[in-house]
């Protein structure tokens, strides 16, 4: 005696005879029968021809139930085959159904007919569809529908056929086999069928009704050589596979043209979802699993790009990989099925060594069995555990990792565990959840294949193991991780697995070199960021000084270390500064780095309000991350999380980001950042939200954090503006502790960057005389030597906009002594200060206009702007600021007189020099330019008493020199004579 299937697992019921409809509420109903029950299990498992062969007579009420069992009886096989996860088809199916657009619903032995009407729209009009299926031992076996849907999965009208049977069998007209019909007729009953079967449907089978007929009367046709006749209604014979139908060209033809994409149009995504339907029929135990499988890789194997590739020596690209990836895992999941057949094995194993030797198979990214680098190469002798915490490496690791491996041991036996313990109802499409299932024999009467599956995956996660080589299989270990982690946040934490949580926990800290979590690891073994994190988030509520320990033990990552002391002199030392010595090999380093950040920053917040917790957790951050970036977002992440919105700021939290944040400020001090700006500023917030004393320190302690010019037009300008002295609500005295404390840094910086800080010291110390007097000599001192024109200018234009014009003369005249404007430089962007100077000069009186004239002529060799000046000189009298204490004549100045005499000799001078050096190197193109140069010359000239002698002597000498340039010199006669 055999417990049948549908007692193991309870299916969708249908009714015996007088029966309801095989809704949920059919639990209620009174038991089957026990013809029922027998016809159930036979139905399942046993092909109607074997049934035949077994009984000489078999009555027409057990055909019937047998019949009638046959046609499968859960939805979410239908849906398995209708679409990706519930999609269209099969909802529309359902939609169609429920409309009531199926009808004419006939099921003849293993033969469901029926029609299926699509409702008008307003583009298209009604249609109705002929659909038919056959199906065997609760399988559909085929489907044909009017439609002429060409895809892998059934259409929504073959849905809705097969809902209707399921949903509603006592409507369904129910016939045997017609074979079993036809035998209860005699020979008149059977001519008169056949004549109306062919008048019907004269222009279809009146041909092959001839042909059969020719046949069967000649003795010696194969037709007369087979006993019996063929009966599509009958159901499959013995030698049939029991499968569901598969459209094994349309799998084909669909993989082919997605891999021919390239990975583009979402063809990645439609693959990925071929291969969660495999892993779908995997675990329903269907067959088909195997055999689409199968299809999916002969077009893999006869991608074109494979030869390319190996033709061309390069490595196919992440997306396929990934793809060839899924691949090799959903084979192990096939090959490590229990439940398949001896045979079966055999068959696999021969067909994938086959695919194995042929050329263009790829070859995994990083060989798990030979290829790993050999750390030691003979066994070491046992080491004291202690004489191991004194080397700081382990001398045993393991080189094959469990997590990150191509055939992913850990992922698939926690989903075998895990699926012993799923709650799943086969009438519903819900995935259930986990409960406890014991383990039969087990000494420990609290284990179960949860807990099982819990202690799997955190003894894989928390293996030390050698970080792999190649850059594939280092980003593999990380997604991997990524995936196993996905898996333990779906189980619901309960007393039994938080037991199991925390006995693996401590196992972990206290297992030695075979753990990643013990003391001592390898300077390349993998990090435990993120399997720390899940953890940390895990154990808190239930352990936090476990979950701690976990956390902290973790924040190592031993390849960015000092090699000092490490036993392991092969690398180069780290300081603080790592970047440029990173060890090669890592190519998933910068992705490592901001896991471990994650798992700081969740300590973080969790430790919130606790001062030791947050100190702790601060050294481990500090001793163990090295990139400033990365220490700056945590920085970032605790003021926020210290500052919310609605509530007090947590004082214990936001020094800890303080801190963070001189840290930051150290880090980058001497390197290039460009985040760098963005850093200071952020520090000055943060600072200002602690308070004064923070303010003060970093302002008296800014040389070990900033530059100086970051210092005063940040920093000091930042804590002087007057939204930080109302944030902060300061009394007097505060504001000036706060000021007094800018100035000594503005008077710093000054003297130690004079051109970038001169500036912003000034500014700093406008309302402090003494300080204000210390800045401008500063000024004064570094003008001669470290100083620019433009910074002088600048600086002297602030002058004079604070009211100090003779002090801005100054430093405008110092401004010019640096100064070189050449003749041809007429667009050079200090003009403008030169101009400024001589109309600031010029205003305050002629002794001033008489000592920058000199310094003008000297720096300045352009006739343009040089006459320029000269014009706006003799427009208005000299002296009109009203410099207090001195007479003003008000009278114009002339030319022919000191200081504007020496002035209008060097424009002169100037307008000659340039016109020869444009006359050397002149083209056609600029004879009017030119031209109309030698007419602002004139204007020049004319302003001297004999310049109208001196520019006709000048034109005449044009005229010698450059004779050779006839049409020029035609033009000049033309317009000078």
């Amino acid at each position: 005696c055999w417990l049948p299937a549908a007692a193991r697992s309870p299916r969708g019921p249908g009714p015996g005879p007088g029966h309801g409809s095989g809704l949920p509420s059919s639990r209620y109903r009174s038991p089957e029968s026990l013809l029922d029950c027998a016809a159930k299990a036979v139905a399942e498992k046993w092909a109607f021809e074997r049934v035949e062969e077994r009984f000489e007579r078999i009555p027409e009420p057990v055909q019937r139930r047998i019949v009638y069992w046959s046609f499968p009886r859960n939805e979410k096989e239908i849906c398995m085959y209708s679409s990706f996860q519930y999609g269209l088809p099969f909802r529309r199916g359902i939609r169609l159904l429920e409309t009531g657009c199926v009808e004419n619903v006939l099921q003849v032995g293993f033969h469901l007919s029926g029609t299926v009407t699509e409702p008008a729209t307003s583009s298209e009009p009604e249609v109705t569809h002929k659909v038919a299926i056959s199906f065997d031992r609760c399988k559909i076996t085929s489907v044909t529908c009017g439609c002429g849907n060409r895809d892998i999965f059934y259409c929504a009208h073959v849905v809705a056929l097969s809902l209707y049977r399921i949903r509603k069998p006592e409507q369904v007209k129910l016939r045997l086999p017609i074979s079993e019909t036809l035998f209860q007729m005699n020979r008149d009953q059977l001519q008169k069928l056949v004549q109306y079967l062919i008048t019907a449907h004269h222009t279809e089978v009146l041909p092959t009704a001839q042909k059969l007929a020719d046949e069967i009367l000649s003795s010696n046709s194969e037709i007369n050589q087979v006993h019996g006749a063929p009966d599509p209604t009958a159901g499959a014979s013995i030698d049939d596979d029991n499968c569901w139908h598969l459209d094994e060209d349309q799998v084909r033809e669909q993989v082919k043209q997605f891999l021919s994409q390239g990975g583009y149009y979402g063809s990645g995504k439609q693959l990925n979802s071929m291969f969660a339907k495999v892993r779908e029929m995997l675990r329903m135990r269907d067959s088909n699993g195997a055999r689409m499988l199968t299809l999916i890789t002969e077009q893999f194997m006869a991608d074109p790009r494979l030869s390319l590739w190996r033709q061309q020596g390069t490595g196919m690209t992440d997306k396929c990989r990934q793809l060839w990836d899924e691949l090799g895992a959903l084979w192990v999941c096939v090959v490590l099925n229990p439940h398949c057949k001896s045979e079966e094995k055999s068959g696999w194993l021969k067909q994938l060594k086959k695919w194995g030797d042929m050329d263009i198979c790829p070859l995994e990214d990083g060989n798990y069995a030979s290829q790993l680098v050999v750390l030691m190469s003979v066994s070491p002798p046992p080491v004291p555990f202690s004489e191991l915490l004194q080397r700081g490496v382990t001398s045993t690791t393991n080189l094959e990792g469990w997590v990150g491996h191509p055939l992913d041991p850990i992922g698939c036996l926690f989903i075998t565990l895990t699926e012993t313990c799923r709650v799943d109802d086969d009438n519903t499409m819900d995935t259930g959840v986990y409960h406890h299932v014991p383990v039969w024999g087990s000494p420990d009467a609290g284990e179960s294949y949860l807990t099982l599956a819990l202690e799997v995956a955190l003894m894989g996660m928390g293996q030390q193991r050698i970080m792999p080589e190649g850059l594939y299989a280092q980003d593999k270990v990380c997604r991997n991780e990524e995936q196993i982690v996905a898996k333990l946040q779906e189980l619901e934490l309960d007393d039994l697995l938080v037991q199991t949580l925390r006995k693996q926990a401590i196992q972990l800290l206290e297992a030695g070199p075979f753990s990643g979590l013990g003391e001592v690891i390898h300077r390349e073994s993998v990090p435990m960021h993120t399997f720390a994190k899940y953890l940390f988030s895990a154990l808190l509520p239930h352990d936090a000084d476990l979950a701690y320990k976990v956390a902290l033990r973790a924040m190592r990552l031993p390849v960015l270390e000092s090699s000092a002391g490490s036993g392991d002199v092969g690398h180069p030392h780290h300081g603080i500064s790592i970047v440029p010595s990173r060890y090669p090999r890592w190519f998933t380093l910068g992705h490592l780095e901001s896991q471990q950040c994650e798992l700081a920053s969740t300590m973080l917040t969790a430790a919130k309000g606790d001062m030791l917790r947050l100190r702790t957790v601060l050294e481990a951050i500090q001793k163990n991350i090295h990139s400033s970036s990365l220490i700056f977002k945590l920085a970032q992440d605790a003021f926020k999380i210290a500052t919310p919105a609605e509530s007090p700021p947590d004082i214990t939290l936001l020094n800890v980001a303080l801190e963070l944040g001189l840290q930051v400020m150290r880090m980058t001090l001497s390197t290039l950042n460009w985040r760098r700006r963005e850093m200071v500023r952020w520090l000055v917030t943060c600072a200002t939200e602690v308070g004064l004393r923070a303010l003060v320190s970093i302002l008296q302690s800014w040389y070990t954090l900033f530059t100086p010019t970051e210092a005063t037009s940040i920093v000091a300008a930042t804590v002087m503006s007057h939204n930080t002295i109302l944030r902060l609500s300061l009394d007097y005295p505060q504001r000036e502790e706060l000021a007094s404390c800018a100035r000594t840094l503005a008077l710093q910086c000054a003297m130690k960057d004079p051109q970038n800080c001169a500036l912003s010291a000034l500014t700093l110390c406008e309302k402090d005389h003494i300080a204000f007097e210390t800045a401008y000599q500063i000024v004064i001192d570094a003008a001669s030597t470290g100083m620019t024109y433009s910074q002088l200018f600048t600086i002297a234009r602030y002058m004079e906009h604070r009211g100090y014009p003779l002090r801005s003369f100054k430093l405008a005249s110092l401004a010019m002594t640096h100064l070189n404007l050449a003749y041809n430089q007429d667009t050079h962007p200090a003009i403008n200060d030169v101009l400024w100077a001589c109309a600031l000069s010029h205003s305050l009186g002629k002794n001033e206009l008489a000592a920058i004239i000199p310094l003008v002529v000297k720096s300045v060799h352009c006739a343009t702007v040089l006459s320029d000046i000269l014009r706006r000189c003799t427009m208005t009298a000299p002296g009109l600021a009203g410099i207090p204490g001195r007479r003003n004549s008000g009278k114009l100045m002339s030319t022919d007189k000191a200081p504007l005499r020496q002035l209008l000799d060097a424009t002169i001078s100037a307008y000659i020099n340039t016109t020869h050096s444009r006359l050397t190197h002149i083209s056609p193109r600029h004879y009017g330019e030119f031209i109309e140069f030698l007419s602002k010359a004139r204007e020049t000239f004319l302003l001297a008493q004999d310049g109208h002698i001196q520019f006709a002597q000048f034109i005449d000498n044009l005229k010698q020199i450059y004779k050779g340039k006839k049409k020029l010199m035609m033009l000049v006669r033309e317009r000078f004579g």
